[in-house]
C-alpha cells in the first residue's frame, strides 16, 4: 500500500473522523457480506456466463474491501 503524506494537509475535526469512520466500519460490514456471497456463489455449479459474472462481483467487492482499508489507514492518521 502506498504511503500517504499526511503531515502537509489540515486534521480533521474530531467529529467528523469519528463519523467517517463509523460509515467505513459499516461498509466494512456490508462488503464482507457480498464477499461472502461471492465466495458461495463460486462455490455453486454455475453455467460460464453466471461463473464469469460471479467473479466480477468478487473482483470489485475486492477492490471495494481494499479501497476501505486505504481510508481506515489515512483515517488512523488522524488521530
Amino acid at each position: 500500500m502506498p504511503e500517504i503524506a499526511m503531515e502537509n494537509s489540515t486534521k480533521l475535526p474530531d467529529d467528523v473522523t469519528s463519523h467517517l469512520r463509523r460509515l467505513a466500519h459499516d461498509l466494512s460490514n456490508s462488503i464482507e457480506t457480498i464477499l461472502q456471497a461471492a465466495y458461495l456463489l463460486g462455490q455453486a455449479k454455475l453455467d460460464a456466463n453466471s461463473k464469469k459474472w460471479s467473479q466480477l462481483i468478487d473482483t470489485a467487492a475486492q477492490d471495494a474491501a481494499r479501497i476501505n482499508r486505504e481510508i481506515r489507514e489515512i483515517l488512523r492518521s488522524q488521530s
